[in-house]
């Protein structure tokens, strides 16, 4: 009876160790891939961003004294720039706990009953996986309603059939990937609290 239960005990830790494996590998390359995606648009976005400061000023002349230093820059695009920066920050978080699941699953596949992992660690580390998914996901929600905010103000501002002679009226590549940036935030983040959510449901279970 003693062989028959620790068999059994030893499959449902096995089988827990799987799936806590391929959920944690899968939200850990998904998160890694979004969060690259996101932070590569950032990063345009923001020297695209200095590039037009710089290119709008004449030579010679101090940002601020002669000429504006909004001329060619989008007014409130660095508000969506500050929440899909806070988002990435969280997304980190969000990979570090996913690689953490991935250790646990380890140590509970291993052979010595020592080394495996309470179930309070593991719900903590997928309730902590989940929080920061569900912060994640607010905080990109924001820049990017932001960013939708700041281009349908300005769609709204373009004379329609008219030429554009002020840049600041018009939508530019670097607007939309602080957008895409946001949304790409966005789904990261729900990848890794439905891989955490659906793992603590189940083990709950």
């Amino acid at each position: 009876m003693q062989s028959v239960e620790r068999q059994s005990l030893e499959s449902k830790l096995e089988k827990v160790g799987n799936v806590l494996r391929l959920t944690g590998w899968i939200g850990l390359s998904v998160q890694i891939g979004l969060g690259a995606i996101s932070l590569l648009m950032v990063v345009f976005a923001i020297a695209g961003r200095n590039f037009s400061q710089a290119t709008a000023l004449p030579s010679g002349v101090t940002p601020g004294v002669a000429v504006p230093v909004n001329q060619g820059v989008t007014p409130g695009i660095g508000v969506g720039i500050f929440w899909a920066v806070c988002g990435i920050l969280a997304l980190l978080a969000g990979i570090y706990l996913a690689f953490r699941q991935t250790r646990l699953a380890r140590r509970l596949r291993h052979a010595d009953t020592l080394k495996h992992p309470t179930k309070a660690e593991v719900m903590t580390v997928l309730r902590l996986g989940a929080i920061a998914g569900l912060v994640g996901m607010l905080l990109t929600i924001l820049g990017g309603g932001a960013t939708l905010g700041v281009l349908l103000s300005k769609s709204i501002a373009q004379p329609q059939g008219m030429a554009i002679y002020d840049p600041t009226r018009m939508i530019r590549s670097i607007d939309i990937m602080v957008a895409m940036a946001n949304m790409s935030g966005i789904t990261a983040h729900f990848v890794g609290t439905v891989a955490s959510l659906s793992v603590f449901e189940w083990l709950h279970r």
